[in-house]
């Protein structure tokens, strides 16, 4: 598998997460999260929107870099966040506060975690495959 299959498939796995995120609001995640769950709904709103600005910048800006070896291990990052992410949504399912049972909530949490294990691993595959096909020099 090419390298901008393997980052359409990346991007894909994050378009599901950025939905999920579209959710989050509309669910009001941040009654999960420590440090905003003891704010009231108005304010923890703000603070959960404006916390996105500069993680999805940074997000965005790192995955899509120029560099390959940087592009390769910042999606490897989101791609573990991605499977990591859905499991904290696994654990959290018996929270009182715990709202993202729709078919939509579950298809963007955990198809961006199958689209991130799978770009992972189609990534490693694909570097090692890379690596030894290349004539020692």
């Amino acid at each position: 598998m090419g390298s901008r299959y393997l980052d359409l498939l990346f991007f894909t796995g994050l378009a599901f997460l950025l939905c999920h995120e579209l959710d989050a609001v509309a669910q009001a995640e941040w009654r999960l999260l420590p440090f905003l769950s003891g704010m009231n709904d108005g304010d923890a709103y703000v603070v959960f929107v404006l916390l996105h600005v500069p993680l999805l910048v940074f997000a965005l800006w790192w995955t899509g870099s120029t560099a390959p070896r940087v592009r390769y291990r910042s999606q490897l990052v989101v791609d573990a966040f991605l499977v990591i992410h859905a499991g904290l949504h696994t654990a959290l399912r018996s929270h009182e506060d715990y709202t993202f049972h729709t078919t939509l909530s579950e298809v963007c949490i955990y198809a961006a975690a199958a689209l991130g294990l799978i770009h992972a691993a189609l990534s490693i595959r694909f570097v090692v495959y890379s690596s030894r096909a290349q004539p020692s020099r």
